[in-house]
């Protein structure tokens, strides 16, 4: 806003709320999908450095790839059916939420530097400010929230 000296105010463009870039889309578990998950999320990072003038590090971007992938597997492999893949972001911090068929909460298994996988919500866990999973109508949602950096 820019006041001028009567008092009024003139709206300047720059306080007016701007909804966060949101994209989904959904897979069937063919081959290839979890690559193609990860083009998404790509994409996705260029959407924001472009339409959010974000400013988004090789680390937070890699991160952010990780953590889809790991979701993304996690669906495929525990669900009979199709999922889904939703981003939300802004200059700041990236949503990743994965719909899946089952109703099935996902387990994070205690840190074991031996065991042999199963260790996707762990890493999703060590990159995300945030990870929950609950029950939805459809199966269960799982979201991770990355915060981006200039690294």
């Amino acid at each position: 806003m820019i006041e001028q000296s009567d008092g009024a105010a003139i709206p300047a463009g720059f306080d007016v709320p701007v909804d966060p870039l949101r994209r989904a889309t959904h897979y069937t578990g063919e081959p290839g999908c979890i690559a193609d998950a990860r083009s998404f999320a790509a994409h996705f990072l260029d959407q924001l450095r472009t339409e959010w003038c974000a400013v988004i590090g090789r680390r937070s971007g890699e991160a952010l790839l990780l953590v889809v992938s790991e979701l993304v597997t996690n669906a495929d492999r525990h669900s009979d059916g199709p999922y889904i893949l939703e981003l939300e972001g802004t200059d700041a911090a990236v949503s990743v939420c994965v719909y899946d068929s089952s109703a099935a909460l996902p387990l994070r298994f205690p840190r074991d530097p031996e065991r042999i996988g199963r260790h996707g919500l762990e890493i999703v866990h060590a990159l995300a400010a945030e990870v929950t999973a609950e029950r939805v109508p459809v199966g269960k949602r799982v979201r991770a929230l990355v915060h981006l950096g200039s690294d």
